[in-house]
């Protein structure tokens, strides 16, 4: 059992972290300083640039955490 949790939670932990990391690197919609006054930050999720960076945000983040619990339930068993 535990060795099967290792082999599933290592990848997705370390995968997830590293598509984390392209998401807030890579994907972060530009602000440029004139643009600031465009629309209000009520709405700036509605602009299609933030809305994907968001949703990817946290689903790498979500799969992270899973990735790390489950590395935590397999050490503790």
């Amino acid at each position: 059992m535990d060795a099967v949790l290792y082999i599933i939670a290592g990848p997705l932990f370390l995968i997830s972290i590293a598509a984390h990391f392209y998401v807030k690197l890579r994907l972060r919609p530009k602000q440029d300083p004139d643009s600031e006054d465009d629309y209000y930050y009520e709405f700036e999720d509605q602009q299609p640039d933030v809305a994907r960076y968001l949703k990817w945000s946290r689903l790498t983040f979500a799969a992270a955490t899973v990735g790390a619990l489950l590395l935590l339930i397999a050490a503790v068993i």
